[in-house]
Order: C-alpha cells, then structure tokens, then sequence
C-alpha cells in the first residue's frame, strides 16, 4: 500500500554521495591549508630569525667601537639580502626594532639602556599592521587570510675566564715540571698544550685546546699529572685582544682617552728626556741623568710618557718602584733586576723577539693577595723573554711574539699572559687565581653570544 502521507523526495537518497564529497573536500582544504600554510609561516619564522640573529650580532659586534646609530645601521644593512622586500616587505626589521640594554643572566631579562655596549635586542616582524603579514594560500579560502609571526634575538657580551687570569696562547703552550696551578686558573692553546710530568691541577681547573687529544704529555701522563685529565677541555679562541693591540698601543702616542687606565689623565702625555727629573719629590737630591737608562724620576705622574729611540735602540729600566703613569715607546726596554711596576702601562712597538726583557727580578703588579688596585700591563708587538725570578701580582703581559719566562716559587697570583705565538713557562710554581679580584684594570676584548 502506498504511503500516502511522506512525499516521493523525502525518502530520496539519490545525491548524498555528493554532499558529502563537498564535506571531505572541505576537510582535505583545511587540512592540506594547515599543513602548506604551517609550513610555509614555520620557514618564514625561521628566516626571520636567522635574520634577527644576524642583525643583533653585527649591532653588537659595531656597536663596540661606534655608536649607536652606526650600529644600527650596520645591522639593517646586515640583513638586506635576508630578507627580500618581496616576500618580507620593507618593515620586517626596523630602526625601532633594535634596542642596546643590559642582559641579566640570573633573571633572564633584557633592560634596555641607549648608552650601553653590553647587550642588544632585536625584535622582527611579519605582522598586518605592518603590511607584511605571512599571506596564506589555501587557508584564505576559508577566510584566514594571514598571519601575524614575530622572532627576537639577544645577544650579549662576555668575557672569557682565560683571559683575565690564564695563560692563552695562537701556538703551544708549554709548562714544565712541578707546578701547581689553582681553581678557576686557565691554560689554553689554539694548538695543544705541552707539559712533563708531577704538575698538579686543583679542580675548577682549566687546560683547553681544540682537541684535547694533542695534549703533549709524556707516557703515564696522566697519573703523573694529578688532576689533568679532568681539567681538559675542547675550544678555540680567536685571540681578539691580540688584534686589538696595534690600535691599542698606536693611542698611547696621543694619550687618546679610550685606552688608558684610570690614573692616567687623558690628552696628558709627557716626552721623556734623560736629563729630566718629573717626577723627583720635592726636597730630594737631583740624581745624575745619563743616556743608557731611565730611572722612577724620570716619569711624570699621571700622564702617558713616551720616549723614541729609532731604529734598533734600546733602554734600561733600572731598579726601583715605578707608578701610577702610561710608557709608550719603540725601545727595545730592559727591566733590571729589583724593578718594581704597580699600576703602570709599559708598551713598545718594537718588534724583536725579547722587546721586552729581563735577566732576573722583575715585579709585575703589587704584591698584596689580590687586593684591588696595583697592578700593571705590558703590551709589546714584539716577543717578551724573563729570564729567572719573574714574579706577577695581578700583572698582565700580551704580546705578538713569543712570551719566555722562569718565575719565582709562589711569583704568580693572579696573572694575565696572551701571545699570539708561544708560552714557555718554567718549574717549581704555585699559579694562583684571584678570582678576578685586583685585575680590574685587566685589557679585555669582549665576545659576543646570543643568550635568548
């Protein structure tokens, strides 16, 4: 019997096969939408990224010699090609985006501060009130036409243990025998590390090269090294106070402000004449000059000193306690036995392999258990060489060639020794560390790391 009350079209099936074809075809949309749009707003990020990474460290790395403005500059001209105005637009990273400031590594925050050369943040962006947003090309159809995508990068300076209170070195490194070298003290080679036998390293040392298996020891090294093994490390390290040095030395000509240390007045400088006595104290007997050597007297306090001896010449630092002023010369010097240097600057541009030199006894820095103040730093494009009984408080010695020297038992506490060719240390030594404590005058070249 026919149905007379439900119509032939309701009971119809005929079509549905097509709807819900439109409903998968649907679902495929938005799932195939948000697989290539994913994709393509996951490659878009991380060009951004790698953008904002390049920007933050050339902002930096400029901002250490330049100002501000100059730095960020150079960091939108670093990322020009990254970023190509076609598919960024011409507003992914702004003047406004890259901010200098301080990173507190306890707290994990950036503080911004215009004045500052410690840290920079950089922030980049494809968003719709920019006009760049990422532009989708399924999930538009379903009307989401875009997204918005930022990155940041902080990048921050730091300053390697090694190279406040260590021994750094471009080639080998090489320590004798019988000596004992403190927690947080440093040896480091950009090629290996050489040394005998019965040294003893606390722990919290450090011994690093490139691949610690060049260290050059002898058979048994290891028990008869105590604690070496576990003080090895793998790096390298571009020696950029090295690369510094030329310029450094270069500004002590015309006591340039940026170099000196702080008892130096700037734009202060003194020629040094023999025969002159700057800084004798009033009511002492006027000392004999001569033309082989210079003496305490002959240095005006607190200003940059500088003498030439052309060519070849040479001077002698006689015995005695010399302070508080900045030597600047081309002289091969000589420092004789008992010279004493506490808070002094002593550089030469003198290349020869012991521009720097002393038979026996001389004192770099203050003795005085890593108290702050009184030490002293010697700069030389040439190689430094000390023959016996060299003793370093909170002293620093970086040179271009090789560095040479026998140091007294117990003579290093707190010491700073860079060469961009070899260290040739000695026997019979406790190394010291201050934990940084009186080297506060230290010369430093900052390295950069990105911190978030």
């Amino acid at each position: 019997m026919k149905n007379f009350l439900q119509p032939n079209w309701m009971r119809d099936e005929e079509g549905a096969i097509t709807l819900l074809s439109i409903f998968m075809f649907l679902i495929a949309l938005i799932l195939g939408g948000l697989a290539i749009d994913s994709n393509k707003v996951i490659a878009e990020r991380t060009r951004l990224q790698v953008a904002a990474d390049s920007a933050a460290h050339a902002a930096l790395y400029t901002r250490e010699k330049y100002g501000a403005e100059a730095a960020v500059n150079k960091a939108l001209e670093t990322i020009t090609d990254m970023l190509p105005a076609s598919k960024f637009g011409t507003n992914a990273i702004m003047t406004t985006d890259v901010n200098f400031g301080v990173w507190n590594k306890g707290e994990m925050t950036f503080l911004q501060d215009a004045d500052s050369k410690s840290a920079v943040q950089v922030q980049a962006m494809m968003k719709e009130d920019r006009g760049n947003a990422s532009r989708n090309i399924l999930l538009r159809l379903i009307g989401q036409d875009t997204f918005d995508i930022a990155v940041q990068s902080v990048y921050s300076t730091y300053f390697p243990g090694c190279f406040t209170e260590g021994f750094v070195a471009e080639n080998v490194v090489d320590i004798r025998s019988n000596n004992s070298f403190t927690n947080g003290f440093c040896i480091h080679s950009n090629e290996y590390v050489s040394m005998n036998q019965n040294n003893f390293f606390e722990p919290g040392t450090l011994v690093s090269m490139p691949n610690i298996g060049d260290v050059d020891i002898p058979k048994s090294g290891f028990e008869k090294n105590e604690g070496l093994e576990a003080a090895l490390r793998s790096g390298e390290y571009r020696l950029r106070i090295l690369n510094q040095l030329p310029d450094i030395i270069d500004s002590f000509w015309s006591a340039n402000a940026e170099h000196l240390p702080p008892y130096v007045v700037a734009n202060y400088y003194h020629d040094l004449d023999l025969k002159e006595f700057p800084g004798l104290p009033p009511g002492m007997p006027r000392p004999n000059g001569n033309t082989h050597s210079l003496n305490p007297y002959h240095f005006e306090p607190n200003a940059v000193n500088r003498m030439s001896c052309g060519g070849s010449g040479k001077i002698t630092m006689d015995a005695g306690l010399y302070q508080q002023f900045v030597f600047i010369s081309d002289c091969e010097i000589k420092f004789s036995n008992g010279a004493i240097l506490e808070d002094v600057v002593i550089a030469t541009t003198n290349k020869d392999a012991s521009s720097l030199n002393s038979p026996q006894g001389l004192q770099v820095g203050r003795i005085d258990n890593c108290a702050p103040g009184g030490g002293a730093t010697l700069m030389t494009l040439g190689g430094f060489k000390a023959a016996s009984s060299l003793t370093i408080h909170n002293g620093q010695i970086l040179a271009i060639g090789d560095i040479s020297f026998a140091a007294n038992a117990g003579g290093v506490n707190g010491a700073s020794l860079v060469s961009k060719g070899r260290i040739s240390g000695t026997s019979n030594m406790d190394m010291g560390f201050c934990r940084n404590s009186g080297m506060e005058n230290t010369y430093r070249a900052p390295y950069f790391r990105m911190v978030n």
